[in-house]
């Protein structure tokens, strides 16, 4: 607009001439999202505060399943319990392909046990990344007078690829006796859990 007499000189606005609760969010130059769930980050970008653990699953064995003696054996752990991304072969190969990168927790629990009493030797259960065990933890009951069946439980937190990356449990158990030995399982309940999610960096 026309001016009548000198132009006035151009002064600088500073946050104590702003009334406060004046500036709407519609008149921020910030990018991304900004709705209820957002925050504005210091360097003027819209974020979403916290994050997902996912992709994260936790399957179950289902039935009982039948496995020789002292031998490392992968359980089947046949039922969802649930798997958001659909990560986990629960038919097939019973493993946990991620597909996104970053660190993992990871946990298997093995329920299990032998024919007869006093004869349940050792168990033990195993996290294999990729072929290659990464974790395991187990009981030896050598010295202990034997028994009939136990709990083992082993955890890691383990990086993956989000591509080729996978893990799969795995259990052993030393029948005394050198019969046929068991991981216990059923369709309505199991202690033996295999699962994994992702966590946040």
């Amino acid at each position: 607009m026309p001016f009548i007499g000198n132009k006035p000189t151009a002064v600088p606005l500073s946050g104590a001439d702003i009334e406060d609760g004046t500036i709407g969010l519609a008149d921020l130059s910030a990018t991304g999202t900004k709705d209820s769930t957002t925050f504005l980050r210091g360097d003027n970008t819209f974020a979403s505060a916290g994050g997902n653990n996912t992709p994260a699953f936790e399957a179950v064995l289902n039935a009982g399943q039948t496995v020789s003696d002292a031998v490392s054996t992968k359980i089947q752990f046949g039922r969802e319990i649930y798997d958001t991304d659909s990560c986990y072969d629960n038919s097939t190969n019973y493993r946990f392909t991620p597909t996104t990168a970053g660190k993992y927790f990871v946990y298997v629990n093995l329920y299990g046990g032998v024919a007869a009493v006093s004869r349940l030797s050792q168990i033990a259960c195993q996290i294999r990344k990729n072929g290659t065990t990464v974790a395991d933890s187990g009981i030896d009951n050598r010295s202990d007078g034997f028994g009939l069946n136990s709990y083992t439980f082993v955890s890691a937190t383990i990086d993956f690829n989000g591509t080729t990356d996978y893990v799969e449990g795995f259990g052993y158990i030393n029948d005394n006796g050198g019969s046929n030995v068991e991981f216990y399982g059923s369709a309505t309940s199991s202690g033996c859990r295999f699962g994994a999610y992702k966590i946040i960096e």
